[in-house]
C-alpha cells in the first residue's frame, strides 16, 4: 500500500536543528531547504509527499497548490490554518496518509481519522537514517540458514488477545 506523507512545513522547519536557522534568515530559504531536503528523500523511498503551509498571509503566484522537484506543496487558503488543511487530507486518505506534526491537535485529530502520525524530530531522524543508509549502502548480506519451521512452542504467548490490547489503548488515552 502506498503511503501518503502530510507535512506541517512550518512546524517541521522550526522543529529541526539545521532548517530553523535558514527560517530565520528568511522564509523562503526554509521553505527551499525543506523541499530540497525531502526531494532527496523522495529518491530514495519514492513516497508520495506533500507539505502544507499557512498561506494566509503569503500570496503565492501559483495560488494555493504547487510542485516542486516531485513534491506537492499547498498553502492555506484565507481563514483557514494548515492545520485545518491537513486534518482535511487525514480523513480523506485515512489509513494511506501519515501526518508529520508536532501539533498534539493535528496529530489526535489524524489518529482518530485513522491516519498513522510521527513527530517532526522522528520524522527528521528518519529521513537522516535514510540518507545514511543510501550513501553507505545496505551493507553485506548476512548469511541466512533460513527458518526452520516447528510446531514446538517455546513459552507463553506475548501479545494480548485483540479485547484486552484495546482496553489497554483506551486506558492510556485517559
Amino acid at each position: 500500500m502506498a503511503i501518503h506523507i502530510i507535512i506541517d512545513g512550518y512546524n517541521l522547519i522550526r522543529q529541526s536543528g539545521d532548517l530553523a536557522g535558514l527560517d530565520r534568515q528568511d522564509l523562503q530559504l526554509g521553505r527551499d531547504a525543506l523541499v530540497d531536503l525531502l526531494a532527496a528523500y523522495k529518491k530514495i523511498k519514492h513516497h508520495k509527499i506533500t507539505i502544507v503551509f499557512d498561506g494566509t498571509d503569503e500570496p503565492s503566484l501559483y495560488g494555493s497548490r504547487d510542485h516542486a522537484k516531485g513534491i506537492a506543496i499547498r498553502y492555506s487558503s484565507g481563514g483557514e490554518s494548515a492545520d485545518d488543511v491537513i486534518r482535511r487530507m487525514a480523513r480523506r486518505e485515512k489509513e494511506k496518509a501519515l501526518v508529520v506534526s508536532s501539533d498534539r491537535e493535528v496529530m489526535d485529530a489524524a489518529e482518530a481519522a485513522g491516519a498513522t502520525v510521527m513527530t517532526s524530530p522522528a520524522f527528521e531522524d528518519k529521513i537522516a537514517m535514510a540518507r545514511y543508509l543510501s550513501v553507505k549502502g545496505d551493507g553485506e548480506p548476512i548469511e541466512s540458514t533460513g527458518w526452520v519451521p516447528t510446531t514446538r512452542k517455546k513459552g507463553p504467548g506475548r501479545r494480548l488477545p485483540k479485547r484486552k490490547r484495546k482496553t489497554r489503548q483506551r486506558m492510556e488515552k485517559l
